[in-house]
């Protein structure tokens, strides 16, 4: 059986202005980073803005587990089912973070027959967007160490830095580090921090601004430190904005490339949905609505983390409304939520799976409660059978869901047509009322009570006495409106990752938390999460090479 990147490399590939004129893109609206992939100009949304949009379907999925569950493959095969049916279609996804291509994840291109491609440049270096934000973010850290150690014209207090480097790697010595030791001129001696690139606000920054004049405002916002008279300080005040914007200029563009079977994708931004608010940009899914009859985005991990953030802060911040949304899962994966060990999963186990499906029931009722039809697919595996199917079948329409199997990674987009006419019909006959879990002027403590007991189940929420004094700094200081962003395992529904299923009687443990005012959220961390995640025992890296002729091997 061939493996994913064996599949994309031998794939035909068209010239990816040959995809873009599909969509009514000419080769001035692109940039072009070689023959398959580019970005879009600026002046293409110009053109584009004022037209209608297109049906917005989102793609989320049960708790992730070593089984797997394929949400990309789902979103990307579904688009081309939806391309074979007729449709007009685009994916909106996110860029692959570094981290999990050397960790243990694997890449973000989908998988078998269901890839957007090029595979090898999407999960490697790309179009260097990674790059530029990773290199905003120490410019800013740079200016900062720079301002105090210049004479500290600003009355920086250096214990109350909340700055942090940020690389795109899994690095778990960076995570808590000494900087300026040595001479005078090293710099002034304070403990620092690094996270992972795709947890740094710019990141979120990127993903959430409309604009160029819109990244600035949100960029000058961003609260570095407090002085020592407790007031923020911003990057604004550091005349950071400029210099960071700069080298974001190119960044804040979409990237257009294509699946195997033509569709158009772009791809664009990556923030973790466990650490971070999990969608890709609000600028690729908005053309993208413009360009296509119907658009399939999808957000990080399970409906918990990336579903909820997609409909209460993306689609709160970019006024989007989805239509639909489809709820992906496998029989593997409730089995194993049923506790079945991993090495046992392709046996039929019927009580298994009757225990484990909770899971997907909790997924359900949680989705519903925003307002949006639902569609569960299942991804289908050789060792599933006909009873098992059955099962899950009647479970979801017992619950007003539509149901289909998915067959993309071993078919393509033909794997996905009978999920794609289940989409359309609910597009056609179900109407969406979205509308965010709580509003905007609840307290930011009732906001994350109101998740952790609506969403995850929780009975209630316990605060560190770090997390209460920071919740109410921030509303002090006027951010109290702002939506909530938990950092949480993705584990399970709790924030312990060892509790798999649906559980009960758990509260939600919170240690701190902090204001991203340029994202326009607060985040709120629970449980053990890190920012800065660590290499496995064994990571992915070890098994990927490349040759003399340039074919890399491994990468997944």
């Amino acid at each position: 059986m061939k493996t994913d990147i064996e599949i994309a490399q031998e794939a035909v590939k068209l010239p990816i202005k040959e995809v873009a004129e599909s969509y009514g893109i000419v080769e001035d609206d692109l940039e072009l980073y070689g023959k398959y992939k580019a970005k879009i100009t600026d002046e293409l949304w110009q053109q584009v803005k004022d037209r209608p949009d297109g049906k917005l379907v989102l793609v989320t999925a049960i708790n992730p587990t070593p089984a797997g569950e394929g949400k990309t493959t789902t979103s990307i095969g579904l688009a081309d089912a939806l391309t074979r049916l007729g449709k007009k279609t685009m994916i909106a996804l996110r860029e692959p973070s570094l981290g999990p291509c050397f960790g243990i994840k694997g890449g973000a291109a989908g998988g078998g027959f269901a890839q957007v491609v090029p595979m090898e440049d999407l999960n490697l270096h790309f179009t260097g967007d990674f790059h530029a934000i990773t290199s905003a973010n120490n410019l800013l850290a740079a200016l900062l160490d720079n301002h105090i150690q210049q004479g500290n014209a600003l009355q920086i207090d250096t214990r109350q830095i909340l700055w942090k480097r940020c690389l795109d790697m899994n690095d778990r010595v960076l995570r808590n580090i000494v900087v300026g030791l040595g001479a005078k001129a090293d710099g002034v001696v304070r403990e620092d921090h690094f996270v992972i690139t795709v947890a740094s606000e710019i990141m979120a920054i990127l993903c959430l601004a409309n604009d160029m004049n819109d990244l600035k405002k949100r960029l000058g916002k961003i609260i570095v430190a407090y002085n020592y008279a407790g007031e923020p300080v911003t990057a604004a005040q550091l005349n950071a904005v400029g210099a960071m914007a700069a080298l974001l200029k190119d960044a804040i563009k979409p990237n257009l490339i294509q699946t195997l079977e033509h569709t158009g994708a772009l791809v664009h931004g990556g923030p973790f949905a466990n650490i971070a608010h999990g969608c890709n940009s609000v600028r690729a899914t908005k053309t993208a609505l413009k360009l296509a009859d119907v658009v399939i985005t999808e957000a990080g991990f399970g409906a918990d983390l990336g579903a909820e953030k997609f409909l209460d802060i993306k689609c709160r911040k970019a006024d989007l409304k989805p239509d639909a949304v489809v709820l992906v899962a496998t029989v593997r994966a409730l089995k194993y939520n049923g506790g079945v060990p991993k090495t046992e999963l392709s046996a039929e186990n019927l009580d298994a799976l009757k225990k484990g499906i909770v899971n997907l029931e909790k997924h359900i009722e949680n989705l519903q409660k925003f307002g949006v039809p639902v569609v569960v697919t299942l991804n289908s595996f050789v060792t599933d059978t006909e009873a098992e199917y059955a099962f899950i079948r009647d479970f979801c329409e017992e619950r007003g869901c539509e149901f289909a199997l998915s067959e993309v990674w071993a078919k393509g987009g033909e794997g996905g047509e009978a999920l794609a006419q289940k989409v359309l019909d609910t597009l056609a006959n179900k109407e969406s009322h979205y509308h965010a879990l709580y509003p905007d002027e609840m307290s930011l403590k009732d906001k994350v009570k109101t998740i952790a007991t609506e969403i995850y189940g929780a009975d209630g929420v316990s605060y560190a006495p770090a997390a209460s004094k920071a919740l109410a700094r921030i509303e002090e200081m006027g951010f109290g409106n702002l939506p909530v962003c938990m950092a949480k395992t993705q584990y399970s529904l709790s924030d312990d990752q060892t509790r798999l299923g649906r559980p009960t009687g758990f509260t939600i443990n919170v240690r701190d938390a902090y204001v991203s005012a340029g994202a326009g959220f607060v985040v709120v961390l629970t449980g053990a999460i890190m920012t800065m995640p660590g290499l496995p025992k064994r990571p992915a890296a070890d098994g990927i090479d490349v040759d003399e002729n340039g074919m890399i091997t491994g990468l997944f």
